[in-house]
């Protein structure tokens, strides 16, 4: 076609001529044009994905377990059937309920003691010989305590003797009381903590339920006593971190929580309970975090030197410049991505899907051969790796097959962008394929923010920290952890400076009562 702008004789009349340069032109716009319908089909894929993540989050299931489809299983289609949930009509209610007073920064509130309650009177004389001595009087002091499934009184009674000569008087010595002045036993300050850690029982909750068992205490009583027993467990905690420090194999993971703002009343702040798991000796660590940047991990991780495992959160990058330091990534947060994209692409998700689920049927293999780990190491290098080796290839062959923002190719670049830190754990039979055992540790705190929904401060946040720390590690090592808080704060008071807590801690407390069970 001639495209001089010059007609020649045999060109139809009716036939326009377009110009070189306005050719030119108009096959760039269009090829303009249709880049921007691709990109445009791109972000409607990207928006599609993550309005079906976000349903999902609402009301799919929370398993992430992938169950391969049997071709041979009859399938029941239900295309033609109306399937739609009609919404039930909504209204607003409001109320309004008395807010309770601020945190008291002392904790020996004392409470009245119902009469009816009964009392078990313990008679404590004095030291000295008062053969001949006269009876002047007695002290009695009364503690609110709780025996499994019933509350009573604890009556300590001290006679006073005067000397005959009239030199002096003796009485016996009060027994060293987890709150001083306060006349709460250490099972009842047990009985709350486990109450609102474990078993997730706001405060006022638990004002309620006092009530119907004929307890009159405050919330602010309670929140007091909670404060000082904290205050006295402070160095068990800071021995707890300061031993769970000397492990050489860790993982860490990191659970928002909400506290309210002094700053803005009705507000709330988002902090972060960053946790801190020894899969070896089964220990937990919490420390609270008003912000969720690298500067928590890096200051508790400080003196640490060892294997780190983490998911890709980028706070904890700064840790792959540290020479004493090994990470490791997490199998479960890239299987998530894979599962993720099934909506993508179906056929490339499952395909990694499988893959990923023959690596765990290995590790079922592994977990029964128990703390034999040179034995774990083998069955790995044996099995693992070679599965390892034809999973990197598939990444790397399809990486270039997909597009890049999709969900599947974002879920192909993230695998492959921590793939050194994901085999690392066939190295050392210590080692998990995944975070799970710490996303198990942190289970607990989800389930207690839609209870509590709430931190009353950031001190407040810490102190929960420390008792999920140790009702964490209670329950990893099989302890009852209301007959740990209870043995734990009654003894602590006998304490002095420079004794040995690491009796009191869990593991050891456990091995101590053991063998106590046994004689």
């Amino acid at each position: 076609m001639n495209l001089t702008g010059n007609t020649p004789a045999s060109i139809p009349p009716d036939m326009i001529l377009i110009p070189r340069v306005e050719y030119e032109e108009i096959v760039a716009e269009t090829a303009r044009h249709r880049q921007a319908v691709k990109d445009m089909e791109v972000r409607l894929r990207s928006l599609q994905h993550q309005v079906e993540q976000y349903s999902r989050m609402i009301f799919g299931p929370s398993s992430e377990r992938f169950v391969q489809v049997d071709k041979s299983q009859i399938t029941l289609e239900l295309e033609g059937v109306d399937n739609t949930i009609q919404e039930p009509p909504t209204e607003t209610i409001t109320y309004t309920r008395r807010k309770s007073g601020s945190e008291k920064a002392s904790g020996h509130s004392r409470v009245e003691l119902p009469a009816d309650l009964p009392r078990e009177v313990k008679v404590i004389e004095p030291d000295h010989d008062v053969t001949g001595w006269k009876k002047i009087g007695e002290e009695t002091s009364e503690y609110l305590a709780r025996r499994r499934g019933s509350w009573f009184v604890k009556r300590i009674v001290r006679p006073k003797y005067a000397n005959p000569s009239g030199e002096g008087v003796v009485i016996g010595s009060l027994p060293l009381m987890p709150i001083h002045k306060g006349n709460a036993d250490a099972s009842t300050l047990a009985f709350i903590l486990t109450n609102k850690f474990t078993d997730h029982l706001p405060w006022y909750r638990q004002v309620q339920m006092f009530k119907r068992e004929g307890l009159t205490i405050a919330e602010s009583t309670i929140i007091g006593w909670v404060k000082a027993t904290c205050k006295l467990l402070e160095p068990l905690y800071d021995l707890h971190k300061e031993r769970f420090l000397s492990s050489s194999y860790i993982q860490a993971d990191e659970t928002p929580i909400k506290v309210q703002s002094r700053d803005v009343p009705g507000a709330t702040h988002k902090g972060f309970f960053w946790t801190y798991f020894d899969p070896i000796t089964s220990t937990v660590v919490f420390e609270y975090r008003p912000g969720r940047g690298q500067v928590g991990p890096m200051d508790f991780l400080k003196t640490f030197k060892g294997s780190l495992q983490t998911d890709g959160y980028a706070a904890y990058e700064v840790f792959g410049r540290d020479k004493e330091i090994v990470l490791l990534a997490c199998f479960a947060h890239a299987r998530r991505k894979y599962d993720e994209a099934k909506s993508n692409d179906k056929e490339r998700a499952e395909h990694m899907l499988r893959l990923i689920q023959k690596l765990y049927a290995i590790e079922r293999t592994a977990k029964a051969l128990g703390q034999d780990f040179e034995a774990i190491r083998e069955l790995r290098q044996k099995e693992s790796l070679p599965l390892l080796t034809e999973i990197e290839t598939w990444l790397k062959k399809t990486l270039i097959e997909v597009l890049p923002k999709s969900a599947i190719g974002g879920a192909i670049a993230y695998t492959l962008n921590l793939w050194p830190r994901l085999i690392r754990y066939v190295e050392d039979g210590r080692y998990q394929i995944d975070n799970n055992l710490i996303e198990n540790a942190i289970r607990p705190i989800a389930i207690g923010r839609r209870n509590y929904l709430f931190a009353g401060s950031h001190d407040a946040a810490q102190r929960a920290a420390m008792i999920y720390s140790f009702v964490g590690t209670c329950k990893q090592l099989q302890i009852d952890p209301a007959v740990w808080l209870e043995n734990v704060i009654g003894r602590l008071p006998y304490f002095k400076k420079n004794d040995d807590l690491s009796v009191l801690l869990p593991a050891n407390w456990k091995k101590e009562n053991t063998v106590k069970s046994i004689e």
